[in-house]
């Protein structure tokens, strides 16, 4: 697997909801065409797996957590960023989404959560924010943002 095959994917998924606002309606659809154990759920995480593996996803380390942006903005990926984290039982640094935040979750550990939620999709709605959390093992999760806003904060 290659960083070519995780982007077809992604602007497979961007194309597809192109037009629809992040929102719980979005969690809900992309869960039921693109959850846990479909076809392109499975793929995308061969993908990421393959991709920590192998060297070419989360590069960066920070406070237990390995991160990396894959792909920035672009019209292939209908204006989204793609970025990874790799973390086992440790929250992240608290952030907010100007544009909203789309997470998919990838438990590598039976059980792994994030912010208390199991493998599929967690959509964050524009003006929210968190401090991501890995509990209950490890997960890869991968994050779709909007123009690639996110704003760290104190």
């Amino acid at each position: 697997m290659t960083s070519a095959d995780l982007h077809q994917d992604i602007a497979h998924i961007a194309e597809e909801i192109r037009d629809m606002p992040l929102s719980g309606e979005l969690e809900a659809w992309l869960n039921r065409e693109h959850g846990a154990g479909s076809a392109l759920y499975e793929h995308i995480k061969l993908a990421c797996e393959s991709g920590v593996k192998a060297g070419w996803l989360c590069q960066r380390e920070s406070g237990g957590i390995r991160y990396g942006r894959v792909f920035k903005p672009s019209a292939e990926l209908s204006g989204f960023s793609v970025d990874v984290v790799d973390m086992h039982d440790v929250a992240g640094p608290h952030h907010a989404h100007p544009t909203g935040e789309i997470d998919l979750i990838m438990p590598l550990d039976v059980g792994a959560e994030f912010d208390g939620r199991q493998a599929g999709w967690l959509v964050y709605p524009p003006g929210s924010a968190h401090r991501p959390t890995v509990s209950k093992g490890r997960a890869l999760v991968l994050y779709l943002l909007p123009e690639g806003r996110i704003e760290f904060t104190p």
